[in-house]
């Protein structure tokens, strides 16, 4: 069989796709939905929690210098004053008076002209809009009250830093990690789940001492991120690491690394990589009055930890595995017939179904019965699906949900105990014994 060129995928046939085969929803999408919000569905949920835990592993699992951490959504709101987010944490927004839609003041190309309906002059003096979204705990809704969710999860662990390296007996360089829910209250969401107003977060805050290593710690996470990314399959040709001028980060900052994707629209940001030096810590504990430093028991003296941070967004994250993956192809079978597939070429690891079993017919019991068989002992150890119907059809479900193998029990199974294992990205075929095929799975798959 022979396949055309690869085709980039459009943000029109990615929607589509992550709806009709349920990876990605709009949230409340029977009421008309609300902007910014979107609910996983069976396929995207498993994608998104395999795309978790393979940046946990990585970054924590695998490591001996790194411990997990889970902070509240809700924090005490001096939190965000010491963070700076209380003053700047805002965007500059204008909106047109004529169609009435809003906008970010750094996305217009041309200030004097809407947009949208295009009339001139329309646009308003530019304003503060603050991201933050706020809430009221407890029952009277008043300033005494009044809270916010989170914007980030850093914030957690910056809190408790103190407890965490007394408790898990860690000492610099060593690092906290966590993933979890942060909200922004995003002037224009769009792009998918690439600009949202809820969304979650990998971040991990590494802590090292001043000892003159700290750009050496902050090269290496850089390199090590590249890494990851690209044992997952992401095309090298579309990711960059791009370093930010000394104009461009923030003051405090020593160096800053943006790590971008290139969507269909553009290029975008992943993640962040920054070396934040001590600015952090300073500000709680100048706040809190709280002593966070940390107590060297060789020099017998307090310091206060450099900090290196990696800051990944996983709805990001699991968008760029979907679009990264997608690939419509022009398949030639062996008497010269073309047809088209679209498949995605998941890493195993990252697919939410890595086996599907199949009957060759389901009008058989015995096929049907040895079949669900299968896929009930391989479930354990791989994440299964069985699904009944045309095998060329079932071929193409799966191939556009990113199975990587499939697995078929057909009439000739019931004489030689054999199944017809088909590989989702060269479409080869091959025979394999009912009794061997965990171990041939498990040895492709990891």
């Amino acid at each position: 069989m022979e396949t055309t060129a690869e085709q980039r995928v459009t943000m029109d046939e990615i929607t589509a796709l992550a709806k009709r085969r349920g990876f990605i929803f709009q949230s409340s999408e029977i009421y008309g939905g609300i902007g910014g919000f979107y609910d996983y569905g069976p396929l995207g949920s498993i994608l998104k929690r395999n795309v978790k835990n393979a940046w946990w592993r990585d970054t924590v699992e695998l490591r001996d210098d790194v411990v997990g951490f889970d902070s509240s959504i809700i924090m005490h709101p001096l939190t965000w004053r010491a963070s700076g987010h209380e003053a700047q944490f805002h965007d500059r927004m204008v909106d047109c008076k004529i169609c009435k839609h809003r906008f970010r003041v750094d996305h217009l190309k041309n200030t004097e002209q809407c947009p949208d309906c295009g009339s001139k002059d329309s646009l308003t003096e530019p304003r503060n809009f603050n991201l933050m979204m706020s809430t009221h705990l407890g029952p009277m809704e008043d300033s005494a009250s009044a809270a916010y969710l989170r914007p980030e999860t850093a914030q957690g662990i910056f809190v408790n830093f103190k407890n965490v390296f007394q408790t898990a007996r860690k000492k610099p360089p060593f690092g906290i990690a966590q993933i979890g829910k942060s909200f922004r209250n995003e002037i224009t969401p769009g792009n998918f789940t690439f600009r949202v107003r809820e969304f979650e977060q990998a971040e991990l805050e590494y802590f090292v001492p001043d000892d003159g290593n700290d750009m050496t710690c902050f090269n290496d996470w850089v390199e090590r991120r590249k890494a990851w990314y690209a044992s997952y399959g992401v095309k090298r040709d579309r990711l960059r690491f791009y370093e930010l001028t000394p104009q461009e980060r923030p003051h405090y900052a020593k160096a800053g690394i943006d790590v971008e994707y290139l969507f269909p629209w553009g290029w975008g940001e992943l993640e962040s990589i920054a070396h934040r030096g001590t600015y952090d810590l300073d500000a709680h504990m100048k706040l809190s009055g709280k002593d966070l430093r940390f107590f060297d028991e060789a020099s017998k003296a307090h310091y206060t930890p450099i900090l290196i941070e990696s800051s990944a967004g996983m709805d990001r994250t699991t968008l760029t595995m979907l679009i990264d993956a997608y690939e419509k192809e022009t398949v030639t079978d062996a008497g010269g017939k073309q047809s088209e597939r679209t498949v995605l070429h998941f890493h195993p690891y990252i697919a939410p179904v890595q086996v599907g079993v199949f009957a060759l017919a389901r009008n058989k019991p015995e096929l049907v019965e040895r079949a669900r068989a299968i896929e009930a002992a391989l479930r354990p150890t791989f994440r299964t699906q069985y699904d009944e119907g045309n095998i060329g059809q079932l071929y193409r479900r799966q191939d556009e949900i990113g199975t990587p193998f499939c697995v078929v029990f057909d009439y000739d199974s019931l004489e030689d105990a054999k199944v017809t294992v088909r590989n989702r990205d060269t479409m080869i075929q091959e025979r394999v014994a009912v009794d061997a095929l965990a171990s041939y799975l498990r040895e492709r798959i990891a």
